[in-house]
C-alpha cells in the first residue's frame, strides 16, 4: 500500500523510510525524492545511457565547437548593447550544454575544444553576472572558467579568468586582496601570452591599485600596460577572443583609473576615449560617462559633472547594469 502510494504521490517518503529505500535502491536521497519515475534497482540500462552520452560527446565535431563559439560570440554582443539582464536564461542554457558536452567527454582531442569554449562562455556570463549585481554567482562562472582552462590546458584564458575573477574581490570590498590574485594570474601567464593580454592585466592591476589606495603601484601598472599594447586600431586578440583592447580603449581604462586617484588629468584622456569609442558598446559608453563624472567632480566642475551623470544613468538604465546604477548614485551623492 504504501509503494503503491509513493509511487502516486499521495503519500510523501518519511525520513524512516528513505533511509531504507536507499539503502535497498543504492540512490542518493535527491534521486529518491525525486518526481520523476519510482527508483529502481541499477540495471545495464545506465550503463547504455552513460555510453550513449559518451559518443554523444566524443563525435562533437569541429562545427559543433565552432557553433558554440558563435552562440558566446552572439550573447557577448548582444550584451554589450543591450546589456545582460535580458540574457540571463539564454546564458543559463548555453553553459549547461557546453557542462553536458564536456562532462561525457573522454580523450583530450574531445575535452580541449569544448573545454576551451566552456572557459569563454562560463568569464562572458560571469562578467554579466557582476554587471547584475549577481556576485556569488559570479564567482562561481569564474571557478568553472579557471576548471575549464586548466582542463584545456590554456594558461591564457585561466589568467584572464583570474583577472576578472579580482574584481568581483573588488566588488565585495577586497580590492588589496583583488590585487594579489590578478598578480597570481600576470604570474600563470608569464611571458607565453599575447601582448594584448598582459596589457589588459596590467591594466587590471592598476585600476585594483587604485581602489586599493596604492597610487605608485597603480601608477606603475599603468605604465607597464601601455608598453605591453600593440599599435594599430585592433581591439580584438586572435588568440583570446574575450578581450576588447587597442590604444584608444586604453586611453579611456587610463582615464578611468587617474579619476580613481583624483588626478585632474584624467579629463584629458577621457574626452579622447570618447571621441573615439565604437558606439556600439553602449554599457562601456555609460561607464565612460561616469568616469568622466568622476574628473569633473574632482575638478569641483559639478555642472559638467551634472551632465555626465544623467549620460551614464541614461545608458546604464538602458542595458539594466545594476553595477553601473550603483556607481552613478554614489556620485550623485557628492552633488
Amino acid at each position: 500500500m504504501y509503494v503503491s502510494e509513493w509511487e502516486n504521490g499521495r503519500r510523501v517518503i518519511s525520513n524512516h523510510y528513505a533511509a531504507i529505500l536507499r539503502r535497498l535502491l543504492g540512490v542518493t536521497d535527491a534521486e529518491l525524492r525525486d518526481a520523476g519515475p519510482a527508483p529502481t534497482a541499477p540495471s545495464a540500462d545506465g550503463y547504455d545511457e552513460l555510453l550513449s552520452r559518451i559518443d554523444s560527446a566524443s563525435s562533437v565535431s569541429a562545427s559543433m565547437v565552432k557553433a558554440f563559439n558563435d552562440q558566446t560570440e552572439l550573447l557577448r554582443t548582444m550584451d554589450r548593447q543591450m546589456g545582460a539582464a535580458s540574457l540571463v536564461d539564454q546564458m543559463t542554457g548555453h553553459l549547461a550544454a557546453l557542462e553536458e558536452a564536456l562532462s561525457f567527454a573522454v580523450l583530450p582531442s574531445a575535452r580541449r575544444p569544448v573545454a576551451l569554449a566552456l572557459a569563454g562562455a562560463s568569464t562572458l556570463a560571469a562578467w554579466q553576472a557582476i554587471d547584475s549585481g549577481a556576485i556569488e554567482r559570479a564567482w562561481r562562472h569564474y571557478e568553472l572558467a579557471k576548471r575549464a582552462a586548466r582542463d584545456a590546458e590554456a594558461p591564457m584564458y585561466l589568467a584572464h579568468a583570474m583577472g576578472e575573477q579580482a574584481y568581483v574581490l573588488c566588488e565585495a570590498g577586497r580590492p588589496a586582496l583583488g590585487v594579489e590574485l590578478v598578480r597570481d594570474a600576470q604570474r600563470t601567464l608569464g611571458q607565453s601570452g599575447s601582448p594584448r593580454l598582459r596589457a589588459w592585466l596590467h591594466a587590471a592591476e592598476a585600476e585594483l591599485c587604485a581602489h586599493a589606495g596604492m597610487p605608485d603601484d597603480c601608477r606603475r601598472a599603468l605604465d607597464a600596460a601601455m608598453g605591453e599594447i600593440p599599435p594599430g586600431p585592433e581591439d580584438r586578440d586572435p588568440d583570446m577572443v574575450s578581450i576588447f583592447l587597442n590604444g584608444a580603449h586604453l586611453t579611456r581604462w587610463q582615464g578611468n583609473v587617474l579619476a580613481l586617484l583624483g588626478d585632474e588629468e584624467a579629463v584629458t584622456s577621457l574626452y579622447d576615449a570618447l571621441e573615439a569609442m565604437d558606439p556600439t558598446f553602449v554599457r562601456a559608453r555609460a561607464g565612460l560617462h561616469a568616469d568622466l563624472a568622476h574628473a569633473h567632480l574632482t575638478r569641483t566642475e559639478y555642472d559638467d559633472a551634472r551632465t555626465h551623470l544623467q549620460q551614464a544613468r541614461l545608458l546604464a538604465s538602458r542595458t539594466g547594469s545594476v553595477r553601473q546604477r550603483r556607481r552613478v548614485d554614489r556620485l550623485s551623492e557628492r552633488l
